[in-house]
């Protein structure tokens, strides 16, 4: 996959209670082998927990920036 072909989903400037919808309806939009860059504020690791659980299967999870300020996560759709 090229670079420019991922998503980049920014969810710092969006309200909390609306971020998990906002990242699950993107990586649902994903088909097989496309990839997502998620940019959060802090460590999303309870996201992975709950797409895990919820779409058991379906991703694969890499930081490529692990904090303080600015966590970035690709998140493969398999």
């Amino acid at each position: 996959m090229n670079i420019e072909d991922r998503i980049i989903l920014d969810v710092r400037n969006i309200i909390p209670r609306e971020r998990h919808p906002k990242i699950f309806n993107t990586f649902d939009g994903l088909r097989t082998g496309e990839m997502m860059v998620l940019i959060n504020d802090h460590d999303p690791k309870p996201l992975k927990y709950q797409l895990e659980a919820e779409r058991p299967g379906q991703m694969e999870w890499k930081y490529i920036e692990q904090g303080p300020d600015i966590w970035k996560v690709e998140i493969v759709k398999k």
